[in-house]
């Protein structure tokens, strides 16, 4: 039974990357890095040392830059500390970073999604109409 639940593991995430290939998050460099992994190394990705501390910083400045354009006050206070342990060449720190990152965008993005539909539901009860475009 342990076999088809693998199996049935094996096919959901099959579908789901063939989803992410498709919508363009995913590209070849994903299924080279997926091939170096192997039974004797099945952590290899996640065990390879990243050294491009700079180029984090470069990425992280245009996502502060993104966020601080929006207001996302608590998305650029973990890009500020990301950025910080990304210049101490701190491995640990940036994943702390990147952690927490991840949890301040998904907030963020949950909760922006929860104000937009509200004011579309006001927009509605209020009976405003906006000009069709051609």
């Amino acid at each position: 039974m342990l076999g088809l639940g693998a199996d049935r593991l094996r096919a959901d995430m099959n579908r789901l990357l063939a989803f992410l290939f498709h919508q363009g998050v995913l590209d070849e460099q994903f299924l080279q890095l997926q091939q170096l992994q192997d039974e004797s190394s099945p952590n290899f990705v996640m065990d390879r040392e990243f050294s491009d501390y700079k180029k984090i910083g470069i990425h992280l400045n245009q996502f502060m830059g993104s966020s601080s354009s929006i207001g996302a006050k608590r998305v650029r206070n973990v890009c500020v500390a990301f950025r910080a342990a990304s210049e101490q060449n701190n491995r640990a720190g940036c994943l702390r970073a990147l952690e927490l990152l991840e949890h301040e965008y998904c907030f963020l993005k949950n909760k922006l999604h929860e104000l937009f539909q509200i004011e579309q539901q006001r927009v509605l009860a209020a009976g405003v109409r906006y000009p069709m475009q051609n």
